[in-house]
């Protein structure tokens, strides 16, 4: 460990105690230095910004309400990612009982130079989300969540092989897809 991330962890602990405490600059401090992939998690995960921000919100509001029973056996921003992920999957299951119109889902009008790129992001987010629930929950774990195959096994409740396995599978039908 370096001395820069034994110093995060320190001052983690410390802020994971002042927010146990009910400082909410404390918690607001943890949940910024992780927020970006947070968001990345919950976006991959829902499909569309909307749900994003529902399953952020809730992600948030879960971390704040449930701080005290952080036993700080991983890092804060691991335990967050898995409260993010589990509220992005919870939108997920509730938008499928009143399915979208096509209309309604969120769709990126690009002009010029960054046209290509978002198209090719649109098209990877279009694979991603054909790629079967538990496949793309580990691969977005593992590849915008920056979680360790133990965590992600953790997680999902599998053993590590499984997780393995999933990736592998997740890996190969975004390869299919995209083709």
């Amino acid at each position: 460990m370096t001395a820069d991330a034994a110093a995060r962890t320190g001052d983690d602990a410390a802020l994971v105690a002042r927010a146990r405490a009910g400082d909410s600059v404390a918690f607001a401090a943890l949940a910024e230095g992780c927020r970006t992939r947070v968001w990345a998690i919950c976006l991959r995960l829902t499909g569309n910004h909307a749900d994003a921000e529902d399953a952020l919100q809730d992600a948030l509001m879960a971390a704040w309400q449930h701080i005290g029973g952080f036993r700080q056996e991983a890092r804060f921003s691991t335990w967050l990612y898995r409260i993010a992920a589990n509220a992005a999957l919870a939108v997920v299951r509730r938008r499928r009982e009143t399915p979208l119109a096509p209309e309604d889902q969120d769709y990126l009008i690009v002009v010029g130079d960054h046209a290509d790129r978002h198209a090719e992001r649109d098209r990877v987010q279009t694979a991603l989300a054909r790629v079967p629930e538990p496949f793309r929950t580990a691969l977005v774990l593992r590849e915008y969540g920056d979680l360790s195959y133990e965590e992600i096994a953790a997680h999902q409740q599998v053993g590590v092989q499984t997780v393995k396995s999933r990736l592998y599978r997740a890996r190969s039908a975004m390869a299919d897809l995209l083709r």
